[in-house]
């Protein structure tokens, strides 16, 4: 924790580097990555302050839209495109993903219900041919594209794609090398960016 601490107090030692991101914000992507600590979007993307509104959740699920019962994902992705008029949205899966990695094994959650109830929401079980392989890579393409899929029932997502004011992207980034991949639909595979 300390060294987090000592950076905290240096960072604020250059106001002048963050004066203008208090005149408001506008993002142009929505950046919808899992909370694990090994995947950080701006470290990947290279995005400066208020360039990426993030998205962060355990497996990167986008929960099913329902209006009478919203929830703070649903709030975000909306907020997103509606106020802030993102035009793209990428969501990134990546390696090793302990969220999937649990579904793909049929893990006992039981220990930890909120974990085992919110991994619900992530649709059918991600697909995979080697539930042994640690990168779960397989898998977590599949959860990506069914995260994408899940965007698209959302209201304010399908009326922007209709208008041709939004774009949608499926990222897979592998924690071990760096390398990331996104999901080319002509070929329906994850190819190199």
């Amino acid at each position: 924790m300390q060294p987090l601490i000592d950076n905290a107090r240096t960072f604020g030692q250059r106001p002048e580097e963050f004066a203008g991101l208090a005149k408001g914000q506008s993002p142009e992507v929505l950046f919808i990555t899992c909370a694990d600590s090994r995947v950080v979007p701006a470290l990947i993307t290279g995005a400066r302050p208020g360039q990426l509104f993030e998205l962060r959740t355990a497996g990167n699920i986008v929960p099913p839209y329902a209006s009478e019962h919203p929830t703070s994902e649903a709030a975000t992705i909306e907020y997103a495109v509606e106020v802030l008029g993102v035009r793209d949205i990428v969501v990134c899966g990546h390696s090793h993903c302990g969220a999937v990695g649990a579904l793909v094994r049929g893990d006992d959650l039981n220990a930890v219900p909120a974990v085992r109830d919110w991994l619900t929401h992530a649709a059918d079980e991600p697909k995979c041919s080697d539930p042994a392989d640690p990168t779960v890579a397989e898998a977590v393409q599949n959860h990506v594209l069914t995260q994408l899929l899940r965007l698209r029932s959302y209201p304010c997502i399908e009326q922007r794609l209709q208008a041709d004011q939004l774009r949608l992207h499926g990222w897979y980034y592998e924690v071990h090398t760096g390398a990331v991949r996104e999901h080319r639909a002509e070929t329906d595979t994850f190819e190199a960016l």
